[in-house]
């Protein structure tokens, strides 16, 4: 008789962490990729730069890879931390942009509603860290 054992993937306390994560890298990543594929659209609607739109498109895209993988890690409670904190830093970031930027009315709406995502998945990916025994 043979056993087939397979690598630790997922716990009870680490799931809900394990699923923000991926559902925030695959969120983003799709964004990135529409972002990039439209960035002079998105430019003459938000009223941002071209080259910003290239920029957080390139970046959507790289997060969505990097924290996709980082969610499959064994130990992920280090990775969820940090994915944390860079979505609360985007919440600051958009909550800056509004504030110095020029943006159309349309460009605030969307750069507000970027810092609410943010800020939601922030929170969650939080919770399922505190869910984790240090």
């Amino acid at each position: 008789m043979t056993a087939i054992s397979t690598p630790r993937t997922a716990s009870a306390s680490d799931s809900l962490l394990r699923l923000a994560m991926r559902v925030d890298a695959i969120f983003v990543g799709i964004t990135g990729i529409v972002l990039l594929a439209t960035a002079g659209w998105f430019s003459d609607l938000t009223g941002l730069p071209k080259s910003i739109e290239y920029g957080v498109g390139i970046f959507s895209v790289g997060y969505g890879i990097v924290v996709f993988a980082l969610a499959a890690m064994d130990r992920v409670r280090p990775a969820g931390i940090g994915t944390a904190v860079a979505n609360a830093l985007c919440t600051v970031i958009a909550v800056a942009a509004v504030l110095t930027m020029t943006l159309t009315t349309a460009g605030g709406v969307i750069v507000i509603a970027t810092g609410i995502y943010t800020a939601v998945m922030a929170e969650w990916q939080f919770i399922g860290v505190r869910r984790i025994p240090a």
